[in-house]
């Protein structure tokens, strides 16, 4: 599975509305601003970096020695109508504490050998459309469990 880099766009519109910086200077304002917890790489920040122009999210100014990233009017919009509640900052920071916890790694272990099996299964149902819709209605109880679990956590907070 593709690994998304949506909050770590998001944490980089919310340093280009401070000011505007190059990627060095972003990659590091990432990594304190999580503790030292998050490392962000070069193959994370600049793909990132490539989307949100792509998004039309932020600028890239070359007039410069280095390549200078500021926020736009659209990034601004954006991030105004992603309605967070508290501080983006201590919800990035737990994020990357949660990240590098043992537990996280257990689940994220636990995750990858689920899709290699999955992966299988879906090998084996090619072709096979009572395999292909055990494999669905499996999926949609795996869902559904899921979302019942999700719920009674949500409950508790």
């Amino acid at each position: 599975m593709r690994r998304r880099r949506g909050f770590v766009q998001f944490a980089i519109l919310h340093l280009l509305k401070e000011e505007s910086m190059h990627g060095y200077q972003i990659m590091k304002e990432l990594e304190e601003r999580s503790n030292g917890t998050y490392s962000a790489s070069a193959g994370t920040v600049y793909p990132a970096l490539q989307e949100l122009m792509e998004q039309q999210l932020i600028e890239l100014d070359t007039s410069s020695d280095k390549k200078v990233y500021s926020i736009n009017e659209n990034g601004v919009k954006h991030l105004q109508n992603k309605h967070l509640e508290g501080d983006f900052w201590v919800e990035w920071k737990e994020r990357m504490m949660w990240r590098n916890s043992e537990q996280s790694i257990q689940l994220r272990g636990a995750v990858d050998r689920w899709e290699k099996e999955f992966r299988k299964a879906m090998k084996h149902a090619r072709g096979n459309p009572e395999s292909v819709h055990e494999l669905i209605a499996f999926i949609d109880d795996m869902t559904e469990s899921l979302s019942k679990k999700s719920t009674k956590q949500g409950d508790r907070s």
